[in-house]
């Protein structure tokens, strides 16, 4: 074995992606698709509320273990897992308000505590929190529950909004989208911690598209444009192949030259 290849075995790769601007934006359309396909899958296919959590949840695991597999950042695998949290998140929210009756705000609390939990467990096991050096199991496992817990505190933040200030889902979405540009010229203007700016912003992503995947699949008399939840989920899923396309392209490339 040469040198080169003794090196080239031994690299520990980060196993999630650079923070960049088509990050946020297929995270946004992840969630926002997450929003309808759950609603499709649990309204219109008639699953109801616990099938399409026990499905969903089985899928999920699925898509894991392949992430985890790859012991390395790969786009279809990532972003695959993160379209099926961010359903099975909706759906753990859902499930605790409308089969056990748990208050909004109550639920909002519980995530909050079990994201910081999370986020304390991962510090003192990891002595870091930095999504720049997911290279192990352990913290790839502690970074997926904390999306997880980000996922299903962002519904619970976002119907708390909704259903408290009766904002609808225009407002909604801008009211999200000036909080996260607030927090982004915070980070760049006035020194907010990067780590809590990125787990700010990934938390208030949910509702944000959330809200504005509501307002396109929601009929008309409820306030949305009536596209309903098959096409709005189908164009946002295709806008997501695209995009995971073009990073596996770009990635493979950059990893080519790398490796040059």
């Amino acid at each position: 074995m040469t040198h080169a290849e003794t090196n080239t075995s031994a690299t520990v790769y980060n196993r999630v992606p650079q923070v960049t601007p088509d990050f946020w934006l297929i995270k946004l359309m992840a969630v926002t698709m997450g929003e309808t396909a759950a609603d499709y899958l649990n309204v219109q296919m008639g699953l109801g509320l616990t099938m399409t959590s026990v499905i969903m949840a089985g899928v999920l695991g699925a898509a894991l273990f392949w992430q985890f597999s790859q012991k390395r950042y790969v786009p279809s695998s990532y972003w695959l897992a993160v379209v099926l949290i961010s359903i099975v998140g909706t759906l753990v929210t859902d499930n605790l308000v409308d089969n056990f009756h748990v208050p909004l705000l109550d639920c909002a609390i519980l995530f909050s505590t079990a994201l910081a939990g999370t986020f304390a467990l991962w510090f003192w096991s990891e002595k870091t929190l930095s999504i720049h050096s997911i290279q192990t199991n352990a913290r790839e496992a502690y970074y997926w529950l904390a999306i997880l817990f980000t996922f299903a505190l962002g519904t619970a933040a976002g119907d708390l909004v909704a259903e408290y200030f009766a904002l609808g889902y225009l407002a909604a979405g801008i009211l999200f989208g000036m909080i996260i540009l607030s927090l982004s010229l915070g980070y760049f203007f006035l020194g907010l911690d990067a780590i809590l700016g990125f787990w700010l912003v990934y938390i208030l992503t949910r509702p944000l598209g959330a809200s504005f995947g509501d307002l396109l699949s929601q009929p008309t008399q409820y306030g949305g444009f009536g596209l309903g939840t098959i096409i709005t989920s189908a164009i946002f899923l295709s806008a997501i192949v695209a995009i995971v396309l073009y990073m596996t392209l770009h990635h493979e490339g950059e990893e080519l030259a790398h490796d040059a």
